[in-house]
């Protein structure tokens, strides 16, 4: 999935592997150096703040971490994990339910966590066929969220992250802004079922 990190057994994609390299760097002073103009250009058009974006990457990368420490986690499940403003959205599969109930347990007592949105499937392991297509549903997610017509609305406040065909949308948005977005995404080609995870704001107000 893009936007975020995935944890697959199955080998194939594995930008969890660099995540955790960086770890170390994260949990010191280097994490300002090492990602000081990533979190910059992120934050241009974020309602969040340049710590939290910080913070919700660490996250991210701890609860990669979690499944990768566990020996159980590790051959049972493939997960991703995508944080924003410290609510953790966990999509994938596990083998077992009391796989994926003991990574949610663990996510949920991460630092600054404040919520986790457990949506990971009990079953097989989706394969590549079926990431490839995920993919190709987050990219014109993506672009048809370009072309919500609200005044003062950036696309790119809003996260998609889609698994099996289902959208979920992660952002803080004012529910007007929320119900544009969904009106645009449900119609994507593929889109099974789209699911908010929305933070609402309250509209800013006119200059």
């Amino acid at each position: 999935m893009p936007n975020n990190g995935t944890w697959s057994p199955g080998g194939g994609r594995r930008p969890w592997l660099a995540a955790l390299l960086l770890l170390p760097l994260l949990q010191g002073c280097g994490a300002a150096v090492v990602t000081g103009i990533a979190v910059g250009a992120a934050v241009l058009h974020d309602r969040r703040d340049s710590a939290t974006v910080l913070a919700d990457q660490k996250i991210e990368i701890q609860a990669l971490q979690i499944a990768f420490d566990d020996r159980d986690l590790y051959h049972d499940c493939r997960i991703d994990a995508t944080s924003y403003n410290f609510v953790v959205l966990l999509t994938g599969q596990c083998g077992q339910l009391e796989s994926a109930e003991r990574l949610a347990a663990g996510v949920s007592r991460l630092p600054k966590v404040k919520r986790v949105v457990d949506e990971v499937a009990i079953g097989p392991l989706a394969g590549m066929l079926q990431e490839s297509q995920d993919t190709l549903i987050t990219s014109r997610a993506a672009f048809a969220v370009t072309q919500v017509d609200l005044e003062g609305f950036d696309a790119t406040r809003v996260k998609i992250v889609t698994e099996a065909g289902i959208v979920y949308l992660m952002g803080l948005v004012t529910r007007a802004e929320a119900e544009a977005v969904v009106e645009q995404v449900r119609y994507v080609p593929d889109v099974k079922k789209v699911i908010k995870v929305f933070e609402y704001v309250r509209p800013e107000p006119a200059a």
